[in-house]
C-alpha cells in the first residue's frame, strides 16, 4: 500500500515530481506553494485536489505520509525537521547551510523508522549504477582520477530571487555542485578531506535584474577534491570538477573517473568504457530513450535519475501493508541526510578556499555551533 504524497514546491522539480509519481501509483494530496496562487494554478494543472501557502495544512494533512520538498534551500530545514517530528517520511532536496544540515540530521537520528533520504537523483541514473557497479569489480583497476564537466545555460530565474543569492543556496556550486560532489563520494566509496576552488560570478546584472540589484551567486566554479585516505601510498583519489553557466543553448555533463586498469565515462545518460591495451571506447550502456516529459528546465540526467528515485520509492513502500513503513533495499543507494551534511560541508570549504586562495580541510560538524559564541567571546574580551 503506497503512502499518500504532500509536495512542497512549484518549481520545475515539482511540476515533473508529480506526474512522475501518478505513473508508479502515488497519490499526491496536498501541494504547497509560496503563494495561494502559485500553489492554486499548479494544483489545478496537475490534478492535485488541496493546495495551499501555509506548510502545517500539508504536514497535517490525514492523507499525507510522505512528504517531498523541493524548495528554496534557506527554508528547507524548517519543513524537514517538522514534517519527521509529526511522523512523515521526508525526501528533500538540500539545505542552505552546514548547521541547518546538521539540525536535518539530528531529526532523522531522532527518527530512524521514518524514511529520510536527500533527493540527489543522480544516484539513481542507470549510468552511475552500473558504473559503480564496474567500479566495485574492478574494471578500472585502482581509482586514481575523477574528472567532472557540466557545463550549460544560466541558472538564474527570470526574476531576483534565491537562485541570484550566494547566502541562500544560490549558484552552481551549491545548486549542481553539491549533486557531483555527492555522486563521487557514491561512485568512489570515499569522501573528500582536502579541497580547493575557485567561484566567479561573471553576470552581475542581465536585463531583468538591474539597479542597485546585484547577482552574488556564482555562475562559474572550478574545483579540486583529495579523497579517501590521506595516508595511503596513493594519497587517495584525485577530483577536479568545473562547472560553467555561461553558455546559452547547450548541455554537457561529463563524469571520468580513470584507473591504473582503465577509464569509464559517464557522458549524458551513457555509459562508455575503454580497458588500457583496447583500441576504443565501448558502449557499455546505451540510452534506451526517454518516453516521460521533455523539460527544458531540468537535464535529462537528472530528469532520467528523478525518474529511477520515484520507482524506487514505490518498490520500497510497496514491499509494506503498513502505508508508512517501507522497505531500504530498493532506496539503500539514495544519499542520507548525514550524506547531506557532508556535502554541504564540503560546499562551505570550497568556498573557504576561493576566498583564501588556500587548500582547506573538510572537518564535518559533530555537534551544534553555539549560536552565541561570538557575543560570549566579545563579553569575555570587555571583562578582561
Amino acid at each position: 500500500m503506497l503512502p499518500g504524497v504532500g509536495v512542497f514546491g512549484t518549481g520545475s522539480t515539482a511540476r515533473v515530481l508529480v506526474p512522475l509519481l501518478k505513473a508508479e501509483g502515488f497519490d499526491v494530496h496536498a501541494l504547497w506553494g509560496r503563494s495561494e496562487e502559485e500553489a492554486g494554478c499548479l494544483a489545478k494543472e496537475l490534478g492535485i485536489p488541496f493546495h495551499t501557502s501555509r506548510s502545517d495544512d500539508v504536514l497535517l494533512h490525514q492523507e499525507v505520509d510522505l512528504v517531498c520538498i523541493y524548495i528554496p534551500p534557506s527554508m528547507t530545514r524548517q519543513i524537514a525537521v517538522k514534517a519527521l517530528g509529526i511522523g512523515k517520511n521526508v525526501v528533500c532536496e538540500k539545505a542552505a547551510t552546514a548547521v541547518d544540515s546538521f539540525k536535518m540530521v539530528t531529526a532523522a537520528r531522532y527518527y530512524p523508522q521514518l524514511l529520510s533520504i536527500m533527493g540527489n537523483t543522480l544516484r539513481f541514473l542507470p549510468a552511475f549504477v552500473a558504473m559503480r557497479k564496474l567500479l566495485v569489480e574492478g574494471y578500472v583497476g585502482e581509482l586514481q582520477v575523477c574528472d567532472v564537466r557540466v557545463y550549460g545555460p544560466s541558472l538564474l530565474d527570470e526574476s531576483y530571487g534565491w537562485t541570484c543569492e550566494e547566502l541562500m543556496g544560490g549558484g552552481g556550486l551549491h545548486t549542481v555542485g553539491s549533486a557531483i560532489i555527492d555522486l563521487l563520494s557514491y561512485l568512489t566509496g570515499a569522501r573528500a578531506h582536502r579541497v580547493h576552488g575557485l567561484l566567479r560570478t561573471f553576470v552581475q546584472q542581465n536585463g531583468l535584474i538591474r539597479g542597485i540589484r546585484r547577482v552574488t551567486s556564482d555562475d562559474f566554479c572550478f574545483f579540486q577534491m583529495l579523497m579517501g585516505g590521506s595516508g595511503s601510498s596513493s594519497g587517495g583519489v584525485c577530483c577536479t570538477v568545473t562547472l560553467n553557466f555561461n553558455m546559452p543553448g547547450s548541455f554537457v555533463h561529463e563524469v571520468m573517473v580513470v584507473g591504473s586498469a582503465g577509464r569509464l565515462v559517464a557522458r549524458g545518460t551513457e555509459l562508455y568504457g575503454q580497458r588500457n591495451g583496447s583500441k576504443g571506447e565501448e558502449l557499455l550502456l546505451g540510452d534506451s530513450g526517454w518516453v516521460g516529459p521533455e523539460v527544458k528546465e531540468m537535464p535529462l540526467p537528472h530528469l532520467r535519475g528523478l525518474s529511477s528515485m520515484v520507482k524506487a520509492l514505490r518498490q520500497s513502500f510497496q514491499a509494506h501493508e503498513e502505508r508508512r513503513s517501507w522497505a531500504r533495499g530498493p532506496v539503500a543507494m539514495a544519499p542520507t541526510f548525514e550524506d547531506g551534511l557532508y556535502v554541504q560541508t564540503v560546499v562551505e570549504a570550497v568556498k573557504r578556499s576561493s576566498s583564501s586562495g588556500e587548500w582547506e580541510c573538510v572537518e564535518i560538524m559533530s555537534q551544534e555551533p553555539d549560536p552565541n559564541h561570538n557575543l560570549c567571546e566579545a563579553l569575555q574580551r570587555n571583562k578582561n
